[in-house]
């Protein structure tokens, strides 16, 4: 009887090595199910400390670290939240923090809700290109991803922003944006963690739909170039982008049956089948305007991608201005956040209407002028 060959080290290394990646894929492919799952999305929680501090300013709170945690412990506690949203991508402040004295992960977890995180550093000016910018973050993010993974978190998310402009946006801003989006997916990756990337096409300006059209449709097509060139695996990953629209000062504001078809037709053309979902950000929109834009492109027909939400402001702003730092308002807060929640989960399955805010006694005033087509 022949007597096997001895295992070589390196044999047994590369089988750990195959083993590991099995079970980074399949921690990766149990988020990515989660995240995806039928009529719910994503509430974006991952306002930076200038941002927030904004928007406290607006209303008068004080922007304290506990009135921070206090309203992203609002956020996350409502009950029945689970009902229509699957994750929450955080702040690297309040992964940090507790409720009820456990991590706050540990208290998504429990709902059960995916915890996420931002990781990127905001933007700077991309040198020599007037109007143009590029996000960083990349120095030190393995070691960044590593802690943030034994915090809890589960997925990543980066945001790119490309202007719209006259001349702009140069090739050369694209490209950046497009490499480093690729280098922080390869990365979250490598750690067992689905990146969401998001390059986000701004909808400030008076450009008009067709030109939205076609800056989205040349920066996907370079963003997933650039991922096909760092070896990202597109089954692992979520894109965060926003809908194709008119500029927001562009004096002919495109039907919502437009904005569907224009929209549905960039991805349909630049974002491979592979990636299992796209999640479309607010970007500015009301919230009103915003979940009946969604409502038109998933009531337009079928994909190959899972499409959903992952809104911050459109989900937030009605909570945030119920309550205004006072104990007091929680309840209503939270009422009205669920609301929201609810609203985008009956727009993802083509169901919602103007009647789910009217009977809700939403203001008549946050209501479009334009008649849904």
């Amino acid at each position: 009887m022949t007597t096997p060959a001895p295992v070589t080290h390196a044999e047994q290394s590369a089988t750990n090595r195959s083993t590991a990646q099995a079970k980074i894929s399949s921690a990766m492919e149990a988020t990515l199910a989660a995240l995806l799952a039928p009529g719910k999305g994503i509430l974006a929680a991952d306002e930076s400390l200038p941002t927030i501090g904004k928007r406290f300013a607006a209303l008068k709170i004080p922007s304290t670290e506990e009135n921070r945690r206090a309203y992203r412990e609002l956020l996350v506690t409502t009950l029945g939240l689970n009902q229509f949203i699957s994750g929450v991508i955080l702040f690297d402040e309040t992964l940090h923090q507790k409720i009820g004295g456990i991590p706050i992960a540990e208290a998504l977890g429990q709902q059960p809700i995916v915890p996420g995180i931002k990781v990127d550093k905001g933007t700077i000016a991309l040198a020599n290109f007037t109007g143009e910018k590029i996000t960083e973050g990349l120095d030190g993010l393995r070691e960044r991803l590593d802690e943030y993974r034994k915090l809890g978190a589960r997925f990543t998310k980066w945001r790119s922003v490309i202007a719209i402009g006259k001349s702009i946006p140069s090739h050369r801003c694209i490209e950046e944006n497009a490499d480093t989006l690729a280098r922080f997916a390869a990365l979250s990756q490598e750690a067992g963690l689905v990146p969401i990337v998001e390059p986000e096409v701004l909808m400030d300006g008076s450009h008009t739909l067709g030109r939205c059209e076609e800056v989205t449709c040349t920066t996907l097509e370079c963003v997933f170039g650039a991922l096909f060139e760092h070896q990202v695996a597109l089954e692992h990953l979520l894109l965060k982008t926003g809908m194709v629209l008119s500029g927001s000062k562009c004096p002919e504001q495109a039907s919502l049956t437009a904005v569907a078809e224009a929209t549905l037709r960039c991805l349909r053309r630049a974002v491979p089948a592979a990636v299992p979902g796209i999640v479309f950000l607010s970007g500015g929109q009301s919230d009103v305007v915003a979940t009946e834009r969604l409502n038109a492109i998933c009531a337009a027909g079928a994909v190959p991608w899972g499409l959903s939400f992952s809104f911050g402001r459109a989900l937030q702003d009605s909570a945030l201005k119920t309550w205004k730092g006072s104990p007091a308002s929680t309840a209503a807060a939270q009422a009205a956040l669920l609301h929201r929640a609810e609203c985008n989960s009956l727009a993802l399955h083509g169901k919602y209407t103007r009647e789910n805010e009217t009977s809700s006694g939403a203001p008549s005033e946050l209501l479009p002028a334009y008649e849904q087509k």
